[in-house]
């Protein structure tokens, strides 16, 4: 029986893990919500870890508001760097293998194609910047690790995301406005949880970093106009092309992942 922690497991994609690791006996699973476990604090970390005698720790806890990272840096640092810098080190104390979820934000937008692992990163907003330290940080201290990019994840039962957004203001009548500005790949929570428990969990890939998204690149205009057929609603609100969207955060215009 292998053993696994998942931090986090109060959002979308813990939820779907605990979802997913239902299914799967060859696994125990202990989910940790971040009010349970909070990574930004050593000594529960520590307490945790000692007590779980843990295989793998999967790290979904994250600060993912990207707008609100460009006024509120400190925090956004706290949680996605300093507090993974703590995970990295009691996983490495308690020889546990860390799994941790990176983000398409570490790179800039600006490449004509897909990003490759090995392409160089150059983040534009707090979030961004925020996330790569503490990839490096994953990097210096604990060699046991997996550091898995992707990129526009979505849940269709959980959380806050723009696949609900979209259909919850679609199913209340109102016209929607989105973005073409932008050009990425979206991921369901549910096939990021399988990749990595059957691929990591239980596979038998090398430590490192890898790209996982549902490979099929669009506008978020695109994705838009994707969920309204997928639920038989193209022909009941206007989908309207809103060519002057904008944010606090730059975002990068192109963060296809390969």
């Amino acid at each position: 029986m292998v053993k696994v922690v998942v931090t986090g497991s109060d959002g979308q994609l813990g939820k779907t893990f605990a979802e997913v690791v239902s299914g799967l006996d060859a696994i125990s699973c202990d989910f940790k919500t971040s009010n349970e476990l909070d990574i930004t604090c050593s000594d529960q970390l520590r307490d945790t870890f000692e007590k779980g005698h843990y295989d793998f720790c999967i790290n979904c806890a994250a600060y993912t508001n990207v707008e609100q990272a460009e006024k509120s840096p400190d925090l956004a640092y706290q949680v996605n760097a300093e507090g993974v810098k703590n995970l990295a080190e009691v996983c490495k104390k308690q020889h546990t293998t860390l799994i941790h979820i990176s983000s398409d934000y570490v790179f800039d937008g600006k490449k004509d194609g897909g990003y490759a692992v090995a392409d160089k990163t150059n983040p534009i907003n707090v979030y961004g910047k925020s996330k790569l330290v503490g990839e490096k940080f994953i990097q210096q201290i604990q060699p046991n690790h997996y550091i898995i990019r992707t990129s526009w994840l979505y849940s269709k039962k959980y959380g806050h995301n723009f696949y609900r957004t979209i259909l919850r203001k679609a199913l209340a009548g109102e016209d929607l406005y989105v973005t073409d500005a932008q050009k990425g790949c979206p991921t369901n929570t549910e096939s990021l949880a399988k990749f990595i428990l059957n691929e990591i969990v239980l596979g038998e890939k090398p430590f490192g970093m890898y790209h996982f998204t549902d490979g099929n690149p669009m506008t978020w205009h695109d994705f838009a106009k994707q969920i309204l057929k997928e639920n038989g609603l193209t022909e009941k609100v206007d989908l309207v092309l809103d060519s002057n969207y904008r944010t606090l955060a730059k975002r990068p215009k192109n963060s296809v992942l390969l």
